[in-house]
């Protein structure tokens, strides 16, 4: 049985899991080790209380799994994550590259009746500010395609910006100063494979790319 309510640090590997399945990446502990930038003996430390609170479960070959109790406490972290972003944005108005950092810091003691205030204040949102769907709403994102799967000449609206780029506060600052963010037009103007960049056109001007960032930016293209 899992414990009733995970520590902060739990919820962090659950959140991360969570979002790894959804994503259809196996779930591994070096993958774990890069995403939270602890060694690998500390995620083996977590993995194995983890497993033995029944938050995850793990095969002989270590692939990690949530429970349901696992998955239920992750959609939960996660949801009050993007809904202390929605607070930060929109009631707060802080900077839309700032509200994920800010979010982590407040996420895990938000209370259920602050839950669903927020939820009722902010008119319950299907999305993050990001454009990530809240768990359960995932289907909103699954016609949208990664920016570096475009062509030159594409007319493209950005729709999200993956989770794992937001934890790069210089690249999100980048990101909202060059107006690449959930809604805004653009039309891409060049790839160069062998220089491994994207380059397009939007309000702010011309914004080059690293094809690694590309491919965790989502968009749909304009017909």
């Amino acid at each position: 049985m899992a414990e009733r309510t995970p520590s902060p640090t739990i919820e962090d590997y659950l959140g991360i899991i969570f979002t790894l399945e959804r994503d259809g990446e196996e779930v591994i502990g070096a993958r774990l080790s890069e995403l939270l930038e602890v060694s690998a003996p500390t995620v083996t430390v977590t993995l194995r209380r983890m497993v033995r609170d029944g938050w995850i479960t793990m095969t002989p070959g270590k692939k990690i799994q949530l429970t349901p109790g696992g998955v239920e406490a992750a959609k939960a972290v996660i949801r009050r994550h993007m809904l202390t972003e929605w607070m930060l944005a929109k009631i707060l108005n802080l900077p839309w590259s700032k509200v994920h950092e800010e979010a982590h810091k407040i996420e895990h003691s938000i209370s259920s009746e602050v839950e669903l205030s927020l939820i009722d204040k902010l008119d319950d949102p299907a999305q993050c500010p990001h454009g990530n769907p809240m768990p359960g709403q995932e289907s909103i994102s699954s016609n949208w395609k990664p920016l570096d799967e475009c062509i030159a000449g594409d007319k493209i609206i950005i729709e999200r910006i993956h989770e794992f780029l937001e934890e790069d506060p210089v690249l999100m600052d980048f990101l909202e100063s060059n107006q690449i963010l959930p809604g805004k037009q653009a039309q891409i103007s060049e790839i160069l494979p062998f220089n491994k960049t994207i380059t397009l056109k939007n309000d702010a001007g011309v914004v080059t790319l690293g094809l690694d960032i590309a491919k965790s930016i989502y968009i749909e293209k304009q017909q």
